[in-house]
């Protein structure tokens, strides 16, 4: 209540006395500051109840004035005083002092003000950049200190300040030489970069109290500037300030190497406040820095700080926090992760599930390391990331999922789907392709699989004893393929097709000509001994050439196709893989090819394909040597290999032979027709489940390798048009 009284009667004293002249007014109230250190003898009461608060508010108010009496860029002679007085330097002496208690809280709010309001550029003055500097190192020395709120705001605009002007990060980057000594040596500037800039060597702050040369020198009080000073009143002013206690608080622990980036490490303190707004202003003051085009803070930044250990140990340490075992459904559906909305209530949440508050905390610190990494300059994005795939998806995610419990396995592996479908950043998509693919691009030999062990595990859970392993599994590769990185495809397909191995280069019989005709295979009887079916011989491997730009060749022995002839001919194929009795869609309104065929269509034709296989997505890619692999019935097969219309033609027939033939059992089964539309109806969900169904399994077959096959078509139809059209 005093000091309320005390200022409002400032404020009546000043309003009643004649207007002075600005920089006679500015340097009233700075004496006005300083004349309290002299007369004060009680330094334990807080600055709230004095009239320093008040007298700095009316600097601020005076320099703003002041700029907005002259034009921009020139400097009026209360900032000149400001400057050539070392009024900052002085603040700053006294905020680290905290002297009074709550000093540094007022320092703060100064130094945020005057960066954030003044126009002109002042960090370029070493009188301004190197208190500031001095400043930024008190920041987040010590959790949970009541002038948090304060710091992460001076920091923030010093942060906007550098986006707004990159090459003043120079003055931020400092070269120190570690004393090996007792840890209360300080440390020394041996070069700052700011020198280049023609501005004076840099000095540091770190002993742990200020020498008495710096003080009187920082008060900006010089004999010859204050002939009206009584010199009594000199000697007690540099006495008081000498006589402070300036001592800094216990720091956090941090990494300070041989080059400080002071502000990264000031604001990576911040980050692990326990009041989750600073913790979020923090990481945003990061994403400002690490954008920054300088190569010299890029470098200092991914080398000199602990950035990048703090990224990965809180992703390991938000992984290990996750429970054994999550329901993959869970994992999948849990809501969109933003790192910045972080914020969640088990109390309010109706779809609650256990581990769910540690799940999106782990999900939104990822996203957090993904949209760093995509706004980072070039140099450090890459460092970032490959310190996220050796320091978490090499230390961390790997054994999970190489393990063998089933349960382990199924957990991780809808974590590894969750994290490739929600990555954004194509520097970190490469590195997490890398980790799960291996670099390799040379043809495939069972001796490689020991290079990448993870990439063969990851296959082999394709056909996982565990159905839910398998899905999720295959899930993971579908979406993968759905990422616009070209080592993806190359790296699972083309790197084994290049060469066209799979071909034998022979003239084209007529009978083979008439593979399909009237929906009849030709020779079918016969089938089980022509090499379609023969195994895939283990030293068959294949080289690279370019990607997406080879076209198979056209010799004597095997002419190119013309497409506009042969593309019905292929769409038959497929259609007519299924016997006309066993199909349904055309019972159903909007379930027959045409429904594919529009569907195709409407799709982005590149790799954003939505479709409900990995083959059916590998069939779209735009590649010629793919879809004469997969989608050409006629492509003539070297010995040992097998196409994907050749495994489907034997699939029907093992079909025929598990259930004794397809059509005779189609006979032999009451209401055949009736029952497999109910079934088709059933799984597109116009009719209720009702009672079971006998040879539901067979039925359900049929179905869905008639859909499979209309798909394969339709996908054969659409690559044929937009390969043709001009």
């Amino acid at each position: 209540m005093f000091s309320k009284f005390t200022s409002i009667l400032q404020h009546a004293v000043e309003a009643l006395a004649p207007s002075l002249p600005l920089q006679e007014d500015f340097v009233y109230h700075w004496k006005a500051i300083t004349h309290y250190y002299i007369e004060t003898s009680d330094d334990k009461a807080p600055v709230t109840d004095t009239n320093i608060p008040s007298h700095l508010d009316q600097m601020l108010g005076i320099l703003l004035q002041e700029e907005r009496e002259r034009e921009f860029g020139v400097t009026g002679p209360c900032m000149e005083y400001l400057l050539h007085h070392k009024i900052l330097e002085t603040l700053y002496t006294l905020g680290k002092a905290d002297c009074p208690p709550g000093m540094r809280q007022q320092v703060l709010v100064f130094y945020t003000k005057l960066l954030g309001r003044i126009q002109q550029p002042l960090l370029p003055h070493i009188n301004v950049h190197r208190p500031v500097q001095k400043l930024i190192r008190l920041c987040g020395e010590v959790l949970a200190t009541p002038t948090e709120n304060e710091e992460i705001q001076f920091l923030c605009i010093v942060c906007a300040k550098l986006k707004q002007n990159p090459y003043l990060v120079n003055f931020f980057l400092e070269n120190k030489l570690k004393s090996l000594a007792s840890k209360g040596t300080p440390d020394v500037i041996s070069e700052d970069t700011s020198k280049g800039q023609g501005q004076d060597s840099l000095s540091t702050d770190t002993g742990q109290s200020c020498q008495p040369e710096e003080l009187s020198g920082a008060t900006g009080l010089e004999h010859t500037e204050l002939d009206d000073e009584p010199p009594h009143q000199l000697d007690d002013l540099s006495t008081s300030l000498d006589n402070l206690t300036v001592t800094s608080l216990p720091e956090a622990t941090v990494i300070r190497p041989n080059q400080d980036y002071n502000l990264v490490n000031s604001l990576l303190n911040l980050t692990r406040s326990p009041d989750g707004r600073i913790a979020v202003k923090a990481c945003e003051g990061l994403m400002l820095l690490v954008s920054l085009p300088e190569p010299a803070a890029a470098r200092c930044l991914t080398q000199s700080t602990c950035l990048c250990e703090l990224l990965t140990d809180r992703l390991a340490s938000l992984y290990k926090a996750l429970p054994q075992s999550v329901d993959p459904l869970d994992i999948e559906t849990v809501e969109a992760i933003n790192w910045g909305l972080d914020s969640y209530s088990h109390k309010e949440d109706a779809s609650a599930f256990p581990g769910k508050r540690a799940l999106i905390s782990f999900l939104s610190w990822f996203d957090y390391c993904d949209q760093l990494i995509k706004e980072a300059q070039k140099t450090a994005a890459v460092a970032l990331a490959k310190a996220v795939h050796e320091r978490f998806f090499i230390g961390v995610m790997e054994p999970q999922l190489m393990q063998t419990s089933e349960m382990g396995i199924l957990t991780s592996t809808a974590l590894l789907h969750r994290i490739v479908r929600q990555v954004t950043s194509d520097v970190l998509l490469q590195e997490m392709v890398f980790f799960i693919l291996g670099e390799q691009r040379e043809p495939e030999t069972l001796a490689e699989i020991s290079r990448h062990p993870l990439r063969h595990r990851l296959i082999e859970h394709c056909d996982h004893i565990s159905d839910e392993i398998s899905i999720m599994t295959l899930r993971m590769f579908e979406h993968l393929l759905q990422k616009p990185n070209e080592h993806i495809l190359y790296n699972l397909v083309l790197r084994n097709l290049e060469e066209r191995n799979y071909t034998e280069y022979k003239p084209v019989c007529p009978e083979d000509k008439d593979v399909v005709e009237n929906g009849l295979i030709a020779g079918a009887v016969d089938l089980e001994e022509d090499p379609l079916f023969t195994d895939i011989s283990p030293d068959n491997t294949l080289s690279n050439q370019e990607w997406l730009s080879s076209s198979p060749p056209a010799t004597p022995d095997h002419p190119k196709n013309d497409g506009k002839t042969e593309v019905h001919k292929i769409v038959n194929s497929f259609l007519c893989l299924v016997p006309d009795e066993a199909k349904s869609s055309y019972h159903v309104e909007g379930t027959g090819y045409d429904t594919y065929l529009r569907d195709a269509h409407r799709q982005p034709y590149d790799v954003n394909l939505q479709v409900t296989s990995v083959l059916s997505r590998l069939s779209l890619f735009p590649h010629p040597h793919i879809h004469e692999y997969l989608l050409d019935p006629y492509v003539n097969l070297a010995s040992g290999c097998r196409s994907l219309f050749s495994v489907i033609v034997r699939f029907i027939l093992s079909l025929m032979q598990v259930v004794g033939d397809l059509m005779v059992r189609i006979q032999r089964i009451q209401d055949f027709t009736p029952k497999l539309l109910l079934v088709r109806k059933r799984l597109l969900g116009l009719e209720p489940e009702g009672p079971v169904i006998d040879h539901i399994t067979l039925l359900e077959g049929v179905i869905v390798l008639e859909e499979f096959c209309k798909e394969l078509a339709a996908i054969a139809f659409v690559k044929y048009h937009a390969s043709s059209t001009p």
